[in-house]
């Protein structure tokens, strides 16, 4: 295999605002050491990817506010490899942005596409599933890592698999975001896992399945880089880019699709989505527990009758709680955040509430 062939996409488009008031629109939470290791979680995605693809061959897909915390955080990242989204528009449209973009300076090339805020916990493995899938990648496959699921989660996709010897298993069915009932019977029936989102494809063979399943979507971005080359750029591309779908790869192409193959891991993996899933991890590994199983991400904290929370300040302050249960208690210099770890799904509508409040956008 050429190694020089192969290609990452860094995802960092999006505004996290489920993880308010830590993440906001001006500085999401791919940009912050939200698990205080001295690191953000793009840092982390980046030096994970720099093992196994060159530095010449790593993208960051992204909006222009974001571009400055890029450079500050990577600074041996390479300007020339920035791709810039005129707006976020869910990830079927800059999947194939990244696509149409790295065909032009390879069309040989395949792709390894990571969102710039995933936790990790064994990199070796991740390496080691990673390069089973550039190696079974080809014109014909889409390929996605799975892990087993934890929970009933609506918030996920779910792949049901053909069992065979190889590593590589094909795709059965495919269900992104289930109602609660159904994600509760596959989780039941063990039969399912999830897409962590992590996906390995050639750029002929994305794209392949755009012309097919999302043909116009793929028409209408084909107009932009059918402009001479040295007029793309985020102005000529706004006008068009802007009249995508806002859709997702995973309703897209992934659900629709009948080549997707799935590489079953353990590598241990969190989307970091939402409080709930930052209060996952620190579950998994048994950091920042008390006796009462409230995990504490503070400076001083006193409990009574409070018992499985998510308690994390980023002020010196006393914290005293009484009487509370399965909830997220999250302060910082933005707001205060008091909500039962259930709701956590709900935060962002909080937020758009928030920003229609007066004054309350400059929180958000």
């Amino acid at each position: 295999m050429n190694n020089k062939d192969n290609y990452a996409v860094i995802l960092a488009s999006g505004t996290g605002v489920r993880l308010w008031p830590w993440s906001t629109i001006k500085k999401p939470k791919q940009f912050h050491d939200l698990l205080g290791i001295g690191k953000t979680f793009i840092q982390l995605t980046y030096e994970r990817l720099k093992k196994i693809i060159p530095v010449e061959n790593i993208f960051i897909v992204t909006v222009t506010d974001y571009k400055e915390f890029v450079k500050e955080q990577i600074p041996e990242f390479l300007e020339t490899n920035f791709i810039f989204e005129p707006r976020v528009m869910n990830t079927a449209a800059c999947n194939l942005l990244a696509a149409m973009t790295i065909q032009q300076i390879n069309p040989n090339a395949k792709l390894i596409i990571s969102p710039s805020d995933h936790f990790v916990l064994h990199e070796d493995e991740f390496i080691e599933k990673a390069m089973i899938a550039f190696e079974n990648s080809d014109d014909d496959k889409l390929i996605t890592l799975g892990v087993a699921p934890t929970r009933p989660d609506v918030n996920y996709s779910y792949i049901q698999f053909i069992e065979q010897p190889k590593a590589i298993k094909k795709v059965k069915s495919y269900v992104d975001k289930p109602d609660l009932e159904f994600a509760e019977s596959f989780l039941l029936s063990g039969e399912f896992i999830w897409n962590t989102g992590i996906l390995i494809w050639s750029v002929k063979s994305v794209i392949t399945a755009f012309k097919e399943h999302l043909p116009v979507m793929y028409e209408t971005l084909g107009k932009y880089f059918e402009l001479p080359k040295e007029i793309q750029n985020i102005k000529t591309l706004k006008p068009i880019y802007t009249t995508l779908d806002v859709t997702s790869i995973n309703k897209g192409i992934l659900e629709k699709a009948d080549n997707v193959y799935v590489i079953p891991t353990t590598f241990g993996w969190s989307d970091i989505g939402t409080w709930s899933a930052i209060y996952e991890k620190y579950k998994y590994t048994g950091e920042d527990q008390d006796e009462n199983q409230n995990t504490l991400l503070c400076n001083h904290f006193s409990g009574y009758n409070t018992a499985n929370n998510f308690i994390y300040s980023t002020e010196d302050k006393a914290i005293i709680i009484d009487g509370l249960e399965n909830y997220v208690v999250i302060n910082s210099d933005k707001g205060l955040l008091i909500c039962p770890r259930s709701n956590v799904q709900q935060i962002k509508s909080y937020v758009s509430d928030l920003k229609l409040q007066k004054k309350g956008e400059k929180y958000c």
